[in-house]
Parts: structure tokens; sequence; C-alpha cells
């Protein structure tokens, strides 16, 4: 199973990388590969709102962004991993969120056209840390991945948040959440 692991965190070896590690290794413990891509390193510019794949269900824009595309459908799984910014995600991941637009509008169009079929195996899965202990802090991400889920043609499949992680270094010391981790990643595979 193909499981493609976006790490939209700016912060290179940071607690959201740590965490999504975790759950990468309860992924890869099924049988799964598992492709990690770091946000942060790609050049993705943000949607300008252009219209253009209203039409085509492709993106006007050409950048690193492009050939994700193909990933993202052929991917089993996708899992997100972002930090919580602002009760959200970071800019990074946010571009990346956005740009899907065009994988909406090529649903959208496939739908109309009678080309379009369902893939319930197909899954989506938030992972993300937060520094605050906020009752609410993870549902504007949620709801945003959601979204992207919706947006990329899969099904959400869950989520898996820390909350009152601050320090770097911090997350690997959680010991019982890492464990928590690696078993939703096992989980999320099923």
């Amino acid at each position: 199973m193909k499981t493609l692991a976006l790490l939209g965190s700016p912060r290179k070896g940071g607690n959201t990388e740590v965490l999504l590690e975790a759950v990468s290794r309860g992924a890869r413990a099924t049988g799964g590969e598992v492709e990690l891509i770091r946000l942060c390193d790609l050049n993705i510019q943000p949607c300008i709102s252009c219209g253009g794949c209203d039409k085509t269900g492709s993106c006007i824009l050409e950048d690193e962004m492009t050939p994700l595309y193909g990933k993202l459908l052929a991917a089993d799984r996708v899992i997100l991993a972002a930090p919580i910014y602002f009760y959200g995600v970071p800019a990074q991941a946010k571009a990346f969120i956005d740009r899907t637009q065009a994988l909406w509008n090529r649903k959208r169009l496939l739908q109309k056209e009678g080309h379009w079929q369902e893939e319930p195996r197909r899954k989506g899965f938030l992972v993300s840390v937060a520094a605050s202990h906020g009752k609410r802090v993870f549902e504007g991400a949620i709801l945003t991945m959601k979204y992207a889920c919706d947006a990329i043609g899969i099904a959400y499949g869950g989520e898996f948040v820390v909350r009152g992680i601050e320090e770097r270094g911090e997350m690997g010391r959680a010991v019982g959440e890492m464990r928590k981790a690696e078993e939703a990643g096992r989980n999320f595979m099923l």
C-alpha cells in the first residue's frame, strides 16, 4: 500500500516531524510503503484563484506542486503532518492544500462526465502537534484536512493530535504518545 507522508512543518527535526516518523513506522510495520515529502523544501506557489482549473481540472501554475498531483492520485493513503499556528496549519501546508483545488475540479469534471469512481479504500490522515492545551486547538486543522481529502478524492480517515508539546525535542521524550502514534499509523493502514 502506497502512503504519501507530507510534512508541513517549516522546522526540520521538530516535534511534528518526530511524530510523523512514529506514525510512519506504524504504517511501515503493516507492510506499507511510505514516501516522505517535506513541503517546506518545495517551491509551491499559493493558489492565485485564476479559475484555470475550472475547465480542465489541471492547475496552470507550474512549480514543484505539479509532480505532487500524480503522487496524490496514485497514493492509497495520504498523511499530512503539520503543527498548529494560530489554530490552523502553517502557510507551507496551507499553500499545498489550496492547490488541491485543481484536483477538486478534476473530480467535479469527471463526475459530470460520469467517469468518477469513488475509492473508499483511499484515505487521508492528519498528524498534528500544538503547544497550546486549548480544547478546540485542532478544530481548524481538522476541518481543513477534511476538505483537502474531499478535494483529493479520498475519505478522511481521522487524526492523531497531541497538545501541550512546545520545546524542541519534547515530542520524542513523550514515550507514551510516541507508542500511541505508531499504533495510530498501523490502524490507519487497515
